[in-house]
């Protein structure tokens, strides 16, 4: 995330204002006057706050908390600072004074903004929903002395937590997409190890197996009490100090089971082997839990997965050109082996069961397939040799598929919004199309009855496609 701030900083630095520059574009910017003690000390707040920048343009917290002060506090101190510059009634320190007050006033605003924004807090009152449904359903079981049962309800009350965050909207700010991803990753992290706790894929063998079926199976009842101390540690509910420890603990478990002698014996073998699986899905967890805050876990630009995707959708968007190009001049280029390839390379995209990934990929998907279908329809329309004996209802449902080819072929080049006038005709004249399917009789004729079907659709399928398009879907 280090290039992103980098790239971010910048354009969010100059939305503050006119940027103070130490007086270097002042009509009569002299050495003497930039030696001035004036002049000096607002380079040197300039300084400051060019440091303060990347910090406040990726701030993703709240204003109760505690960097929220400092920062809140060092932008305060920087704006009286400016203020008690003496500029002596020279209008060009009065200027460079103005700017670099613009400048503090800016980023003081744009902490307040953010973390006052609704959607941060809609992101933190799902995050504390989660975190009271975790502390009823798993943690205070646990510390009562018991074995937390993991419920369906659970499962689908978390479910519907992470679609709801994924919902959250976030203009594209960098502080708002960091608090989203990661209580995201949070909240998918709980719901992959409560998950794992309830499909019970490791199940204890019996004593009389083998002399180290004992130990094991103690291990087991210490690593089923450590998923819920990791759902705690996930969920805010304990501190970074007991994720230390408890990492300790299930490496000295790995280090204890690894010791275990179990040769000669392929069941108490395979047994330990499941079992230092789920230590270490629990450890890989744990790995992320420790990293801290670190800026480029959350951001979704810099994921591999996203990686993928994208260079997929990029490399759709020069196919669709080609295709609509060669349309144009009355060919048929078919890349349809080299998008069956891209669709087989996204199907094996991992989304690490995150929704936003998943929705991504799902979105390309689609991409590609309306390429294709375009494809499809436009290779029928030219192969197609009516007899002179074809019913009339058939041939109008053909002359419906030549114009709904036809509005596919804009469809595919539509980049607008849902209140532009072309997104508005566009649908429009889909519309009218499956009017025009519904107006014909097939009359008993079992192919009309097909090929309408087939019509409809294919029609509705363009409809969704360019509400997809439109929807304003973020990662």
């Amino acid at each position: 995330m280090v290039v992103t701030i980098l790239l971010v900083f910048p354009l969010e630095f100059f939305l503050f204002g006119k940027p103070f520059d130490g007086g270097k574009r002042m009509d009569h910017g002299s050495q003497q006057q930039q030696q001035h003690p004036a002049m000096i000390r607002l380079c040197d707040v300039q300084r400051e706050v060019q440091s303060l920048g990347p910090q406040v343009c990726t701030f993703s917290g709240l204003k109760i908390e505690r960097e929220y002060r400092r920062l809140e506090r060092e932008l305060t101190r920087l704006l009286l600072e400016v203020d008690q510059v003496d500029t002596e009634g020279r209008a060009d320190l009065q200027g460079a004074r103005k700017r670099a007050a613009q400048e503090v006033e800016g980023l003081l605003r744009y902490l307040e903004e953010n973390a006052t924004h609704p959607s941060r807090l809609a992101i933190e009152e799902l995050s504390r929903e989660a975190q009271r449904l975790v502390e009823q359903g798993v943690v205070e079981p646990q510390r009562a002395g018991g074995t937390a049962e993991i419920s369906d309800e659970l499962v689908d009350a978390v479910q519907e937590l992470i679609l709801r965050l994924t919902q959250v909207k976030t203009g594209g700010r960098v502080p708002l997409r960091k608090a989203r991803y990661r209580a995201l990753t949070r909240l998918c992290a709980v719901q992959d190890v409560i998950e794992g706790r309830t499909r019970q894929q490791t199940l204890p063998l019996s004593e009389d197996t083998h002399t180290a079926v004992q130990r094991i199976n103690q291990v087991m009842v210490q690593v089923s009490g450590a998923r819920s101390q990791l759902v705690a540690l996930l969920m805010g509910l304990s501190g970074r100090d007991s994720c230390a420890h408890l990492s300790r603990v299930l490496t000295e478990l790995l280090v204890e089971l690894d010791a275990l002698d179990v040769s000669g014996n392929a069941a108490v073998r395979n047994y330990r082997k499941q079992v230092v699986e789920e230590i270490n899905g629990l450890l890989k967890h744990l790995d992320l839990e420790g990293e801290g805050d670190d800026t480029r876990r959350y951001d979704l630009g810099q994921n591999d997965s996203i990686r993928q995707i994208e260079a997929v959708r990029g490399r759709v968007g020069q196919l669709q050109g080609e295709v609509l190009r060669h349309c144009g001049v009355g060919d048929l280029f078919r890349p349809k082996p080299e998008l069956q390839s891209l669709l087989t390379h996204l199907d094996q995209v991992d989304t690490a069961r995150n929704p936003c990934i998943r929705e991504a990929r799902r979105r390309a998907v689609l991409e590609v397939q309306a390429v294709i279908t375009f494809l499809d329809l436009r290779e029928a329309l030219i192969c197609r040799q009516p007899s002179p004996n074809e019913p009339s209802q058939h041939r109008a449902v053909w002359m419906v598929l030549g114009s709904l080819s036809d509005l596919q072929a804009q469809v595919l080049c539509f980049n607008g919004k849902r209140a532009d006038k072309s997104y508005m005709l566009l649908e429009e004249l889909l519309t009218k199309q499956l009017l025009a399917l519904d107006a014909v009789d097939p009359q008993g004729d079992e192919m009309t009855k097909v090929s309408r079907k087939q019509a409809v659709k294919f029609a509705q399928n363009i409809l969704s496609y360019l509400d997809m398009k439109t929807d304003e879907w973020e990662y």
